[in-house]
């Protein structure tokens, strides 16, 4: 709930500034969906990719630093293939670079559960090798240099095309937002991920295979941020190893905080975390359109984390909430008397 009033807040903001047109959408003149918000939900998938695997890790009692580097790898990976190739149109070539692409994402996201799961490499660490090693792979597929696509139209349609008149990106969130939240709310997996976050131990003598769904998770978690990759090397045209992506997974831990998910695990919420991705991206645009600068962005995101944080703790709003429920004073005994009398 605490998170959809501070989004309901935000959009009440921007329109007071901007106008009814911020939350309205609009159809441009080559016939796709546009308008302010429209622009967010497009700008804001690859985020919501990444933060719907992390959100299953994090479920699980574990974080993933390394999503920003493996959506350097499959952005890399990709364009690097389409441009070695002769016929960059060619729509066999570009079904083949992204499924290469995913599948080395997905290589490496398990590769991350299996140092966590069957060596028992404390997760931050894990990841944290892969986060400062995965740029220096990114910049040896790419041979050092920014690979750009801008001829392969098939390619580049996957971040900037549109079908009956939607941007594909927001698609693309959307099916994997949907697909994840029916395999884990419409079978045993969440229930599952839940166990094994609350307590892996237990789990395990349970007869649960927890290592076996720590490393899906994380290869999940990989599979999600290699093609967040994909979409955002598409939208610009080229694979940029060292900027790609970058700091991308701070903002993701923060939609997954915003909506709910308990960082010690055993408790997530997918659509809470789709919230706090929209979130994170209209209080990017609320910042200027109030006419702020933009070095408050990340003065505002620690302040929003922080509010919803607070309304979400059942402590904070007990104590909040106390002076309106205290209980009438007893009457004095004279009082007391009068009023039996």
């Amino acid at each position: 709930m605490w998170p959809v009033l501070i989004l309901l807040a935000l959009i009440a903001v921007n329109i007071a500034a901007t106008g009814v047109d911020f939350i309205v959408p609009s159809v441009n003149d080559d016939g796709r969906l546009g308008g302010a918000f429209v622009n967010i939900l497009r700008r804001s998938a690859p985020l919501l990719l990444i933060a719907l695997g992390m959100t299953l890790v994090i479920a699980t009692k574990g974080i993933d630093l390394s999503v920003g580097a493996v959506y350097a790898i499959g952005a890399a990976i990709a364009c690097q293939t389409i441009i070695d190739a002769p016929d960059q149109t060619a729509g066999g070539l570009v079904l083949g670079a992204v499924a290469l692409a995913l599948a080395a994402t997905a290589v490496i996201g398990a590769w991350n559960g299996v140092m966590v799961a069957h060596f028992g490499i404390q997760p931050i660490v894990a990841t944290l090798v892969l986060m400062i090693a995965g740029r220096g792979i990114a910049q040896l597929v790419t041979g050092g240099q920014i690979p750009k696509v801008q001829d392969s139209s098939p390619f580049t349609e996957l971040g900037r095309g549109a079908f009956l008149t939607v941007p594909i990106p927001i698609w693309i969130a959307a099916l994997v937002l949907t697909a994840l939240a029916l395999l884990t709310r419409r079978t045993a997996l969440g229930m599952l991920l839940e166990s094994v976050g609350g307590n892996p131990e237990a789990s395990r003598l349970a007869g649960i295979r927890s290592r076996g769904i720590t490393v899906l998770v994380y290869l999940v978690c990989g599979l999600c941020a290699g093609l967040a990759g994909l979409i955002g090397a598409a939208n610009l045209g080229s694979a940029d190893a060292n900027n790609g992506g970058l700091w991308i997974e701070l903002d993701a831990i923060l939609a997954v905080v915003i909506g709910g998910t308990a960082l010690l695990g055993g408790r997530f919420f997918l659509l809470g975390t789709a919230i706090g991705v929209v979130i994170i991206g209209t209080l990017e645009d609320t910042i200027i359109n109030v006419g702020l600068s933009s070095q408050w962005q990340f003065t505002a995101k620690a302040i929003v984390v922080f509010a919803v944080a607070l309304l979400q703790s059942p402590e904070f709003r007990g104590w909040a909430l106390r002076p309106l429920r205290r209980r009438p004073e007893a009457p004095a005994p004279a009082e007391a008397e009068e009023v039996a009398s």
